[in-house]
């Protein structure tokens, strides 16, 4: 039987004894805006806004800044402070570690070498700086397996000792919340992952 990853997310919270401290990896404003809207009645909320790679490094200020501006607006309305970890910008680690899987499709296993560089990254500063739990706004995407990710998040927690919040973002209608929040701070979406592969896989499919 297929976990239902929305669900244990849900037993999580309904479980939380006090407000917790969620270190939470986003990869886009777009994607976090629903994430954090859902998330901020259970937890006191760090981004960490960690993504290696996005390229070229312009496109990677534009997102960043769309992050910061989810941020600052769902914070005039938040009960609980949001703040962010903005982390340098490390696109030769990506490179380094996605060396020889440039031609793997999406989905493939260059992304999954991705998800785990970002989300690592997201467990040890978590582990490093105190942090309840850890988290990544990816599962959002309907593009995104989520049952990788929660794989991957289980490990970490074990490696790090640290919780990891088992999450299916996308799930009751997150994706499309995402999508009308982002209408509605009129952010700007991407319409390629991030990774230059992925902008050459869009341009060739296009």
């Amino acid at each position: 039987m297929k976990e239902n990853f929305s669900n244990k997310c849900e037993e999580i919270l309904k479980n939380l004894d006090k407000k917790k401290r969620l270190l939470l990896h986003s990869c886009c404003g777009p994607c976090s805006s629903y994430v954090i809207s859902y998330l901020t009645n259970y937890f006191n909320i760090t981004i960490i806004y960690y993504n290696p790679n996005i390229s070229p490094y312009e496109e990677y200020l534009k997102r960043k800044e769309e992050q910061i501006k989810v941020i600052n607006k769902l914070n005039k309305i938040s009960v609980n402070n949001i703040n962010i970890l903005d982390c340098d910008y490390d696109n030769d680690e990506y490179e380094k570690r996605i060396k020889g899987l440039e031609k793997e499709p999406e989905r493939g296993s260059r992304c999954e070498v991705c998800y785990n560089l970002r989300m690592e990254k997201t467990a040890i500063t978590a582990h490093k700086m105190n942090y309840d739990f850890f988290c990544t706004t990816l599962s959002v995407s309907p593009y995104k397996n989520a049952i990788l990710i929660n794989k991957i998040g289980e490990n970490l927690e074990k490696k790090y000792n640290v919780k990891w919040l088992y999450s299916d973002f996308k799930k009751k209608d997150g994706y499309k919340k995402s999508i009308e929040l982002s209408n509605k701070y009129n952010l700007y979406r991407q319409n390629y992952c991030g990774c230059i592969y992925s902008k050459r896989d869009k341009l060739i499919n296009s």
